[in-house]
């Protein structure tokens, strides 16, 4: 997940603890970086479950030794448990978040077969579509990156992810394989972001994967603040590589959907 920055006031949220079977009563912080596409979706699940973490901004800290002593990876966002233990990586994060807390099921389902189905988008996001983000979108950070690269990566979007996406994944649901969004939508959604930091790119992404991005937005209304900080960051970007044009002819049959692994 990503290492980098975003300024803004530790957040301390809390709600009703639920009392249910599976309330766990520990203490814990959820260690981000406020704009972070990957930090997001860990922000949204405490918010929508109405947890009571506390939610600190890691921006400047993640290379101290106190923070290293709970993850040597030194990457946000880490959720930090009351006995100095912790675990790391959004997706894992959420995972945990919502089989430890009622209602949690609703995001993740119990049902093995619907939860690995879930599993699989997010695996997929992480080993195939977030590789084509960082040359795209990490200008924004101060990142030198290669133009071409970010051509390339986005005529693999185009071509072969966001067909996935939209004739696989969402090809009888509004989310991906829910009619309710779930910790999967909110892996792929926030990190889609990181488009506009090259507006000709955004103006090239379909409108299906627009209108998917802007539903997931829409269904966590608690988390604008964050998901708007790195919307400013990207659409006010322009810097080297903001107007570069994209190269989106595409190399595959238009109505053949690419494989899944």
């Amino acid at each position: 997940d990503e290492l980098i920055f975003g300024r803004a006031a530790p957040v301390s949220l809390s709600s009703q603890q639920n009392s249910t079977s599976n309330k766990i009563k520990i203490k814990m912080k959820l260690h981000v970086l406020p704009p972070s596409a990957n930090s997001h979706g860990c922000i949204a699940v405490v918010k929508h479950l109405g947890l009571e973490i506390e939610v600190v901004n890691a921006y400047g800290k993640t290379r101290e030794p106190e923070f290293l002593a709970i993850n040597p990876c030194h990457t946000c966002p880490t959720l930090e448990f009351d006995d100095g233990t912790a675990i790391w990586e959004s997706c894992a994060i959420m995972r945990y978040l919502c089989r430890s807390y009622a209602n949690g099921d609703k995001m993740y389902p119990n049902d093995p077969k619907v939860a690995a189905k879930i599993d699989m988008v997010m695996d997929w996001r992480q080993t195939e579509m977030y590789k084509c983000i960082p040359s795209i979108g990490y200008i924004v950070f101060g990142f030198a990156q290669s133009d071409e690269e970010a051509q390339k990566d986005f005529k693999t979007l185009c071509n072969t992810h966001f067909k996935t996406l939209t004739t696989v994944f969402l090809k009888d649901t509004k989310f991906a394989y829910s009619d309710t969004p779930t910790i999967a939508d909110l892996a792929i959604a926030p990190c889609l972001t990181f488009i506009k930091a090259r507006s000709k790119f955004w103006e090239a992404v379909p409108q299906e994967v627009k209108d998917y991005h802007q539903r997931v937005f829409d269904a966590f209304p608690d988390t604008k603040e964050n998901f708007d900080m790195l919307d400013g960051m990207c659409t006010g970007f322009d810097g080297d590589g903001a107007d570069v044009a994209p190269d989106v002819a595409p190399d595959v049959a238009p109505d053949v959907a690419p494989d899944v692994a």
